[in-house]
């Protein structure tokens, strides 16, 4: 009995329940209930896509921590980022689908953006955000938005002279892009596009436009050259703590040049056209780049602002050169080498060199060649953007020549055949490679001075009775095309072993020369002679004396043969003379050999060498 009565009790609880559950259904459901459960079914949609809910989200704090907003546009095809000064419309079809991009700045039209469309079709977010980026950095200047309004409008004045100016350097020379990089007033201009800025292209080595593998250089077109390629800089305005009279409108009058070179007239500033503003125009370098003091200074003097506006902090300049150098290669794909103690190895098709960078050898006042990185440089006038270029390529041109020796090769320093070389400079624009001559054991040297980025002067200097490597003029022909410290020792090698195979005598005769010159004996059945300072060669053989052939002589100051010497003081004269030239080049590689370490570096392209010797 007592079974059933538990029994009937579950039953009735039981009945009571479903009434109620029945009850319940059929009831009305208020609308506080509705949301809650349509709220409590979003969130755990948003938990099945966490990763793009938490993207949004941290979108939408980058914008706010830039100081940019973003809308939708009512009917969903229009998406805006905005700020005071600029916004960025993004149209979409219905079915959301891009269609265009465009910016405006503050008082302009939007106009449409190709780089930004192409960006994202391509989904290429990271490149975008950096537009944003550039564009909020334009106008991170002092004052409110209509002193800014100012600064842009500069700018743009600025923008359209430059841009006129690369025209009319083109109208007069008829220049491709390549000349246009190397020689044009204003170099290859690349306009301001989203937030990228104007690019002024100003200098590229021989092996920046070369072509791997054919041989040949690169068929570069304006629309083709990349914006790293080579040496470039970007045109902006920046803040400064001094006042400066900036242009408010383009200065360039007229649309032709005034001479064969692209020269314009510009108009006189005045109150009309410019404006007193606390900012100053710049051009920003696309990588730091070392430049050596007297350079820094010429900079400064040819716009009257100084490139610092604290005195920099200065190093040895070919320390900084290595390093940037050492950079691009790790940029290239390799590491740099853990410790290379300014030797460096360069293997070529037939040759492997090893190259010491002696940058602390004292150039004046007992002081080695100093330098500085340099990543802007102030100006506040069109015109002098042509002479700062020009000091720009010219530093670019010495830094090029010393780089090419920064290699990422490793070669055993017991390798046969390694042949040695010290790089040692003399000035801000000239240096020396000094190497043991292809023939006798003296010690002889090429110094290349870097007039400007369009020449380079090469003189050899031996000892007069030293066999002839080659003509300076064949040094200069090498180094122009190539831009290359080992293509250039390279062709000087191969060139003097061609001499000694077209004059098997010449080397026989320097020596019996030589010989009757330490002797103080005359040839027998001939006057005596005397080889006197002044070059004259009254026997007439090529290559003993400086006066008949541009490779004689040694440096200033080097020997004279005219007197009896024993074999050690022809020697020790010789040292001397080098020395007075050259103070840390003491002794030949032949005498002694310098602790090397290992580096990694890519072979010289035998196309290039190939190219240049013919």
């Amino acid at each position: 009995k007592c079974l059933q009565a538990e029994t009937a009790e579950k039953q009735s609880r039981m009945a009571a329940l479903l009434e109620r559950l029945h009850a319940k259904h059929n009831a009305s459901r208020p609308w506080q209930e509705t949301s809650k459960v349509v709220r409590q079914a979003m969130e755990k949609r948003g938990m099945m896509n966490t990763a793009a809910h938490q993207l949004l989200l941290n979108s939408l704090e980058t914008l706010q921590r830039a100081r940019l907003g973003s809308h939708l546009s009512p009917s969903g095809t229009e998406c805006y980022i905005t700020s005071d000064m600029f916004y960025v419309e993004v149209q979409l079809d219905t079915g959301g689908q891009l269609v265009d991009v465009k910016v405006a700045h503050q008082g302009e039209n939007p106009t449409s953006c190709p780089e930004l469309i192409q960006q994202l079709r391509e989904k290429n977010f990271e490149e975008f955000s950096k537009h944003l980026k550039g564009l909020v950095d334009l106008y991170k200047l002092p004052g409110d938005n209509k002193l800014k309004t100012k600064m842009y409008i500069a700018l743009q004045s600025l923008e359209l002279d430059l841009t006129k100016m690369m025209h009319m350097f083109r109208l007069a020379t008829n220049a491709n892009t390549v000349e246009t990089i190397l020689h044009g007033s204003v170099g290859l201009l690349t306009a301001r596009s989203g937030g990228h800025l104007v690019s002024l292209q100003c200098y590229v080595s021989p092996y920046d436009v070369f072509e791997e593998g054919v041989g040949s250089q690169l068929n570069l077109t304006d629309s083709s050259v990349p914006r790293s390629l080579g040496v470039s800089v970007s045109v902006t305005i920046e803040g400064t703590s001094a006042v400066y009279k900036l242009p408010i409108a383009p200065l360039i009058t007229g649309s032709h040049p005034v001479d064969n070179k692209g020269t314009p007239s510009f108009s006189t500033a005045t109150n009309s056209n410019c404006v007193d503003l606390p900012a100053c125009f710049f051009l920003k370098m696309n990588r730091p780049m070392p430049f050596s003091l007297s350079f820094i200074q010429r900079m400064g003097n040819a716009t009257s602002i100084p490139v610092f506006e604290t005195s920099p902090s200065l190093s040895p300049l070919y320390q900084l050169i290595v390093q940037s150098q050492l950079e691009l290669l790790e940029e290239g794909g390799s590491p740099p080498p853990t410790s290379h103690n300014m030797h460096f190895y360069s293997v070529l098709p037939d040759q492997q060199h090893c190259y010491f960078m002696n940058g602390d050898a004292p150039v004046q006042d007992g002081h080695s060649l100093q330098g500085a990185l340099v990543s802007k440089i102030p100006f506040r006038h069109p015109a002098q953007v042509p002479i700062l270029l020009d000091i720009i390529r010219h530093q670019a041109a010495y830094n090029t020549l010393i780089g090419s020796c920064v290699k990422r090769t490793s070669v055993k320093e017991d390798s046969a055949g390694l042949l040695q070389f010290e790089v040692c400079p003399l000035t801000d624009s000239s240096f020396s490679v000094s190497f043991q001559h292809p023939v006798n054991e003296s010690l002889v040297c090429v110094v290349m001075e870097v007039i400007d980025s369009r020449q380079v002067s090469c003189k050899l200097y031996k000892g007069q009775s030293d066999a002839l490597i080659c003509t300076d003029e064949f040094i200069t022909k090498v180094v122009q095309r190539c831009m290359s410290i080992p293509v250039t020792m390279r062709a000087i090698r191969r060139k003097a072993e061609t001499i000694q195979a077209d004059t098997p005598a010449l080397s026989l005769i320097a020596q019996t020369v030589e010989i009757m010159v330490k002797n103080n004996l005359p040839p027998s059945g001939s006057p005596t002679y005397n080889m006197a300072a002044d070059g004259s060669n009254p026997m007439g053989l090529p290559g003993l004396t400086g006066g008949n052939t541009p490779t004689g002589g040694g440096p200033p100051g080097g020997p004279n043969f005219s007197e009896s010497h024993t074999d050690e003081s022809v020697t020790d004269n010789w040292k001397c003379g080098f020395q007075s030239q050259f103070p840390k080049c003491t002794t030949a590689p032949s005498n002694s050999t310098p602790n090397i370490l290992s580096c990694q570096q890519h072979k010289e392209s035998p196309h290039v060498n190939e190219l240049v010797e013919r």
